[in-house]
């Protein structure tokens, strides 16, 4: 198993604090976006102005300092796989958030550890033991305990998300993937082109321009917190070990509740407090034994994880 990448300086509080600003970006980007849509503008342009937006910045911050540098890769086709699946995790979230609350939409992106565990199996070749695929199966129990299947509190969507959690795994597998092979700007680059390209057929088909100034700010605001919730968990890694900040990604439910009992007046049902905390235990466990495996502190063989 590869070892941790060590932060440049060990100053934790400001990692920890960088990637609490992070994950309160992306709570912003879900915010504007469920706002713009329930304003009338095609799902399909609110992700064209999410990515655009992040690529216009990006291009103005890094081109200056090398443009060469910047779009240089030792590997384009996966970084624009990944670009691809960032872009089909999005395009998943926008639209599940037009029917599900920020609540229910955050509680079922946590099962992306889970996802991103099993999928490590054929893609990375690692081998997940049986108390892992345990901690699966409990984390996809909190997942159903949210969503009430068969109830008529269940909205379909649901896949929705559930299908952004697989497209967000098959991006970070493709991130592990190209770490130490392009730069995080060229990465960032990427990943932004790639999907501006891809959506802008299907966003100026039906191009609406925002009809208030709350919208606007929205329009705006999408864009810039994507790029700055990149910027500062990229830059949290700088700080502390991706073993430390790893857990606080879990504050971000946190914000979407707040965000979506104070904007949208959808405060959580009873059933995110029973299910959220079984779906993030699951992925602490997951953190915690990889973190044990990866230091060596199992000695048993990996069959008998």
């Amino acid at each position: 198993m590869a070892r941790a990448v060590q932060p440049l300086e060990d100053k934790r509080l400001v990692g920890i604090l960088f990637v609490l600003v992070g994950y309160f970006c992306f709570t912003v980007i879900d915010s504007c976006a469920k706002f713009l849509v329930q304003a009338g503008l095609p799902p399909m342009e609110v992700v064209f102005v999410r990515y655009a937006g992040q690529f216009i910045l990006v291009a103005a911050i890094f081109l200056p300092t090398g443009p060469r540098d910047l779009v240089r890769t030792k590997n384009w086709v996966l970084e624009v796989l990944r670009g691809l699946a960032l872009l089909g995790s999005t395009i998943l979230n926008f639209i599940a958030v037009v029917y599900l609350p920020l609540t229910v939409t955050s509680a079922i992106s946590f099962t992306m550890p889970l996802i991103l565990c099993a999928l490590s199996i054929p893609f990375l070749g690692e081998t997940v033991g049986w108390r892992r695929w345990l901690a699966i199966l409990a984390g996809f129990v909190g997942v159903l305990i949210i969503v009430q299947p068969g109830t008529a509190a269940f909205h379909p969507a649901v896949f929705l998300s559930l299908g952004c959690a697989v497209f967000t795994a098959l991006y970070m597998l493709m991130t592990r993937k190209l770490a130490g092979v392009d730069s995080t700007r060229t990465q960032q680059i990427y990943a932004s082109g790639v999907a501006t390209v891809c959506i802008a057929p299907f966003a100026f088909g039906a191009f609406q321009w925002p009809a208030s100034p709350l919208a606007w700010l929205a329009f705006g605001l999408i864009g810039l917190a994507a790029l700055v919730g990149h910027l500062f968990i990229t830059t949290a890694h700088r700080y502390a070990p991706a073993t430390v900040l790893a857990p606080f990604g879990y504050f971000q439910i946190i914000f979407m509740t707040a965000s979506s009992w104070l904007l949208f007046n959808q405060p959580p049902s009873v059933w995110i407090y029973v299910g959220a905390p079984i779906v993030i235990g699951s992925g602490l466990y997951i953190w915690l034994r990889e973190r044990q495996l990866s230091r060596g502190v199992v000695t048993e063989v990996t069959t008998q994880d």
